[in-house]
């Protein structure tokens, strides 16, 4: 059953708490919630049964948390730190692709984290500026009201077989009402541009696990070795996955692995 809380600005966010012993929070990507992503859903449940509090949450505007007027990186950092404070403090984070830059920011502006997981996050290079650029572009389709367009620019330089599958799902007006949400995605992505990233994640020393898929795209194998240098205590391991896609028991036995040790 659905528990929620009330963020720092009023907004409510659903989520659920499954299990026993050290937390951990799952920040899904983009268009990802728990009424969206059964994967996800099902590796959660897993994962409380060797022996954690798992918490996975729909964030801010999707699913049954409420939309807000505000959709920014801060805010999102502001709800796990509520959802933190809900479980006790101090909780380890699971960032699945673009969660997975949001799990390093909230770990950067001091939350209480205690370890990180993250799989394919889809970084650009370090000193580019791909990703302010795309950030601004996604919110200028955002601010003239056109959501289908904003889903629609959001995976642009995703696979064209992504884009049409899911225009032709039944998902798809799903994805094009939570489109004020990716605005968070795309900052979070953008700021691991801002500046150096041992620099910019020099807070962050805490252990960190960087995941790619065994057959995955060249961005994500750059990704991973870019968060691998750039933290004193990060390491990248390879699981079974394509498409950006993990399987639900080899990423619940590798994350408890990973937290428990």
């Amino acid at each position: 059953m659905s528990e929620f809380i009330t963020s720092h600005d009023g907004t409510r966010i659903a989520y659920d708490r499954e299990g026993s012993g050290p937390p951990v929070i799952l920040i899904g990507g983009a268009m990802q919630f728990r009424g969206f992503d059964p994967t996800t859903v099902a590796m959660a449940r897993l994962l409380a049964g060797k022996g954690f509090t798992v918490v996975n949450y729909d964030r801010r505007g999707r699913g049954e948390s409420a939309t807000a007027t505000s959709f920014t990186l801060d805010d999102d950092i502001a709800d796990i730190a509520a959802l933190m404070a809900e479980v006790g403090g101090e909780a380890a984070l699971f960032g699945n692709s673009s969660g997975g830059a949001i799990a390093l920011a909230a770990a950067s502006a001091g939350l209480p984290v205690a370890k990180i997981a993250t799989w394919e996050v889809p970084l650009g290079v370090e000193d580019g500026t791909d990703g302010a650029e795309f950030f601004t572009g996604l919110r200028a389709v955002l601010d003239a009201g056109d959501n289908e367009a904003a889903v629609e620019y959001f995976m642009k330089d995703m696979p064209p077989q992504w884009l049409a599958g899911a225009k032709a799902s039944p998902g798809w007006p799903i994805m094009v009402g939570l489109a004020p949400s990716l605005s968070a995605d795309a900052e979070s992505l953008a700021r691991a541009q801002s500046a150096p990233r041992a620099e910019l994640w020099a807070s962050v020393t805490q252990p960190v696990l960087a995941m790619v898929g065994s057959s995955t795209q060249p961005l994500m194998d750059a990704a991973a070795d870019s968060i691998v240098s750039s933290l004193p205590d990060a390491r990248r391991l390879a699981i079974s996955g394509e498409n950006h896609a993990w399987e639900p028991e080899s990423m619940a036995t590798t994350l408890a692995e990973f937290f428990a040790a």
